[in-house]
């Protein structure tokens, strides 16, 4: 079966397997103390251009939000996010989970924008009651969005000067953070987002790794973090399964090198469809496309290539995502063309 389906299918680059072997007999210390860890700390903050950064490596993505947000918020505060945000629809409710109220703002194909956070802040300062209800305490945003968009730099600015005005911390959801820079042309930099906001995270998961997520708070982390990624079971007895694997992708820029890759691969996926009459969902410059199908083609598709059925679009068409990622192949698209027809 082809693969369409997602960017985490497959294991790990190469070069990310073959460090994990090369270190594999190396006795070292837990918990994500051992040289490798720190190696990979290291590179990451010159990376960000941030010396005195505190860097983390967790498992995964949903264990990276509920630990930060949890971290970041009282018991009484909630997180501001658009209603398409991944804490608010994908992770089975696990904020609310950890007793924080996610607060949905309106989406613009998958971004929150500075006016409707500054229009919702101006409100709730306003309102009489609003003592008795969840209070803010920090806005969350992914970069590249669920739908696959992206903010510019100048909208992450807006967004952070916001923020900063009603002292809300700003947290990027980065698992896709590579092909997001990929993807801008420039626009976006791993030091610029760095310099954007509070907190954010590097994906390994979904950009080249086994597994892990790089967490980096620009200005210290909270008191006692390291115990509530334990705490939120995030914490890896063996750290050096992530340090490795981090070692290996901030060595060489191995990390945005395969993040270029999989957007070319993206570009010409996205023209392969377009050439054969294919509607788009929305204007997406990631990795994620969203293809809109008649009925009857999904069903012949599906029989020989894996895809994410996202949403009806109407009674007679669905709106598909197709995912490339460090993985995809020119022989991947070729496939591909040749059971489009």
């Amino acid at each position: 079966m082809l693969s369409f389906e997602c960017d985490y299918n497959n294991g790990a680059h190469p070069d990310v397997l073959r460090h994990l072997v090369e270190t594999n007999s190396e006795p070292t210390l837990t918990y994500g103390f051992d040289e490798y860890t720190m190696l990979a700390k290291e590179k990451i903050r010159q990376a960000c251009q941030l010396p005195q950064a505190d860097v983390f490596l967790l498992g995964g993505g949903t264990q990276t939000n509920a630990a930060v947000i949890d971290a970041m918020l009282r018991s009484y505060e909630a997180v501001l996010t658009v209603e398409t945000g991944h804490i608010a629809v994908h992770e089975a409710g696990a904020i609310e989970h950890c007793g924080h109220k996610v607060v949905a703002l309106p989406s613009h194909e998958g971004k929150l924008s500075a006016a409707d956070l500054r229009q919702w802040m101006e409100e709730f300062s306003h309102d009489e009651s609003r003592d008795h209800v969840a209070q803010p305490g920090m806005v969350y945003i992914s970069l590249p969005t669920e739908l696959g968009t992206l903010y510019t730099s100048r909208e992450l600015k807006d967004i952070g000067s916001v923020c900063r005005h009603y002292g809300l911390p700003l947290f990027i959801d980065g698992a896709r953070l590579g092909y997001g820079i990929a993807a801008s042309d420039g626009d976006l930099t791993l030091p610029g987002i760095a310099r954007a906001c509070d907190v954010f995270y590097i994906g390994g998961t979904k950009v080249g790794a086994l597994c892990g997520e790089a967490v980096v708070f620009a200005n210290g982390a909270p008191r006692g973090f390291f115990s509530l990624v334990k705490q939120h079971g995030a914490l890896f007895a063996k750290g050096r399964l992530l340090g490795v694997q981090f070692d290996a992708l901030f060595t060489d820029s191995l990390y945005l090198r395969i993040s270029a890759h999989a957007i070319s691969m993206a570009r010409r996926l996205r023209e392969l469809l377009a050439a054969r009459g294919y509607r788009f969902y929305i204007d997406s410059p990631t990795n994620q496309q969203f293809v809109v199908l008649p009925n009857d083609e999904v069903s012949r598709l599906e029989q020989r290539v894996a895809f994410t059925h996202w949403c009806p679009y109407d009674a007679t068409h669905f709106v598909c995502r197709f995912v490339t990622s460090w993985a995809t192949t020119e022989a991947d698209l070729q496939q591909l063309a040749e059971i489009l027809g």
